[in-house]
């Protein structure tokens, strides 16, 4: 295996002893393959059908798509669904699902507005009631998943539709309004013209992408999500792995509700659900973007306003209202096709290359 192809493997640049000492041709021809490597649509397809989209609605509806509002709103109204996706990236990236992270966000939406109104207590200490049941809800996970061991769709399925209940429950079913100004105040300002839940979902991002990248724990994480049986025998105590990742994962969707319900002033039974599908198609299709197979922070955030920007045109253009759905539907399909495929290709490339390694026939592997 040659240095370049070992470092392809690895993520990291290649050195040779041919460039220790400084062959300047070879490090720009390396600089600008790099670059090329970057830019490829393999890599940021997303960007590019950005660009593609950003310009059809640029053309065809200028007048509704080219305002400081629309761009203004984008940025703003997905930070939350941002924040869910990164928060679902973690169990995602450990090869689990939590499919209660749509109806976590609304039990923490729907709690601290319970905490607040009904029940008088002061902000502080409803926000930190709202993460602890997010604690305790990704608990519950955790222990179903890798003490009773049901497979993380079927358990965060149920525990969802056992939210659901909660949340009627403390609702009857009705929109808890009247809540203090000074807790909207947390969601509903902004600073420099962009609202604060931006900067929340800014400051996740860098934490868990230093998390997941630059620390043990994220590569016990991708190591658990890409072979638990191999990551085990390699010593990582993979359940603890798991349970960690949907913990955090809870905790953060408990966090984006109680954002939710400052931002809107309101809380309302049914605000959860219709986050768990973009949070889903921005995570897949990030897992295409950057690092190709692998799901990762950022590729997710510009996921998340790639399916935005698309949506939203479709709106402005007076497209019929379920189209939007259909178009998150889409998106997630593809995304995860195209996922499973970067995974493959990926293996199947790092077999070949091992193959080559210890002298075997290359063409025996199927591509």
């Amino acid at each position: 295996m040659s240095d370049q192809e070992l470092a392809d493997d690895l993520g990291t640049p290649a050195v040779s002893g041919d460039s220790v000492g400084g062959d300047a041709p070879d490090d720009v021809h390396h600089t600008v393959r790099s670059i090329l490597k970057f830019l490829s649509f393999r890599n940021i397809s997303a960007l590019w059908v950005f660009a593609i989209i950003f310009l059809v609605f640029a053309i065809t509806i200028p007048d509704l798509f080219l305002t400081d509002t629309t761009l203004r709103s984008i940025l703003d109204e997905q930070a939350l669904t941002a924040m869910v996706a990164i928060g679902l990236v973690l169990p995602l990236a450990a090869g689990v699902f939590d499919l209660s992270i749509g109806l976590m966000l609304g039990l923490g939406a729907m709690a601290v507005a319970w905490l607040l109104e009904k029940h008088g207590l002061s902000i502080p200490v409803s926000i930190v009631l709202v993460l602890g049941m997010g604690l305790g809800v990704g608990t519950i996970n955790g222990l179903l998943v890798t003490r009773v061991r049901i497979d993380s769709f079927i358990a965060t399925l149920g525990v969802g539709s056992c939210l659901a209940a909660v949340i009627t429950a403390m609702s009857d079913g009705e929109n808890i309004i009247g809540l203090p100004p000074q807790f909207q105040d947390i969601a509903s300002k902004d600073a420099f013209g962009i609202a604060y839940p931006v900067f929340y979902m800014v400051i996740l991002a860098v934490i868990v992408w230093v998390v997941l990248e630059h620390t043990p724990v994220g590569r016990r994480l991708y190591a658990t999500g890409g072979n638990v049986v191999a990551a085990r025998l390699s010593g990582v105590r993979t359940d603890r792995v798991i349970f960690t990742a949907l913990v955090l994962s809870a905790t953060i969707a408990s966090f984006a509700g109680v954002l939710l319900t400052a931002r809107i002033g309101s809380a309302a039974p049914d605000a959860g659900p219709s986050y768990l599908l973009p949070a889903f198609s921005a995570a897949f299709l990030g897992s295409t973007q950057f690092k190709a197979g692998r799901f990762n922070v950022w590729g997710t955030v510009l996921a998340v306003y790639v399916l935005a920007t698309g949506v939203k045109g479709l709106q402005l253009s007076g497209a019929p209202f379920w189209l939007p759905e259909m178009f998150n539907g889409l998106a997630l399909l593809l995304a995860v096709g195209l996922s499973k495929y970067q995974g493959r290709r990926h293996a199947h490339a790092l077999v070949r290359r091992l193959l080559r390694r210890k002298g075997g026939d290359v063409s025996s592997v199927s591509a």
